[in-house]
């Protein structure tokens, strides 16, 4: 059993794969508590793969996010293979503090506080003024700044320019209000 609070279909709203639909599962609980966490961990329900595998083939895309709370608390290879054979394309958003199954497609790392993932296909760093030395070493395909809630854009635009190894990552979902 997994504790899940919400799936659902909508766009992508950050990052690498802005725009494409698919299906959110949003998992409760998360290892950390990060004040602009989008999460109400107390809600949820207890669901078996197979219920969130239902539930996921409701809606027309092949493309499932991982979400959180904090995913890796809740998956495996049993799992996410599951999610594949049922010929799903499965990315997670994780802030890295817990190994990961291997055959997951797209590793969105959003790390906080002490991480161990140590590779991903995209580096999504919410910056609140941090200093980013430590991630321009990282290991990621994609490196990405997002601005805190929205409120911090024109500070990052100027890092982003002065510092072109970065891209710009909005939550085009909250600024075109979709879930």
């Amino acid at each position: 059993m997994r504790k899940i609070n919400e799936i659902f279909y909508s766009l992508q709203g950050e990052g690498y794969h802005t725009g494409t639909p698919a299906i959110f599962v949003r998992f409760s609980g998360c290892n950390l508590r990060c004040s602009f966490c989008d999460t109400k961990h107390e809600d949820g329900k207890q669901m078996s793969d197979e219920e969130i595998l239902h539930e996921i083939q409701k809606y027309p895309g092949k493309h499932v996010v991982l979400t959180g709370g904090e995913p890796s608390l809740w998956i495996d290879e049993k799992f996410v293979s599951l999610l594949k054979d049922n010929g799903l394309y499965v990315q997670i958003e994780t802030n890295g503090t817990h190994a990961l199954p291997s055959n997951i497609d797209w590793i969105t790392f959003s790390p906080k506080e002490n991480w161990t993932l140590i590779h991903s296909d995209e580096l999504k760093v919410v910056w609140q003024g941090q200093d980013l030395s430590q991630w321009e070493q990282f290991d990621a395909k994609h490196k990405y700044l997002q601005p805190c809630s929205c409120q911090n854009t024109a500070e990052i635009v100027d890092y982003i320019k002065a510092h072109p190894i970065w891209r710009l990552s909005l939550q085009t979902h909250k600024l075109i209000g979709i879930e």
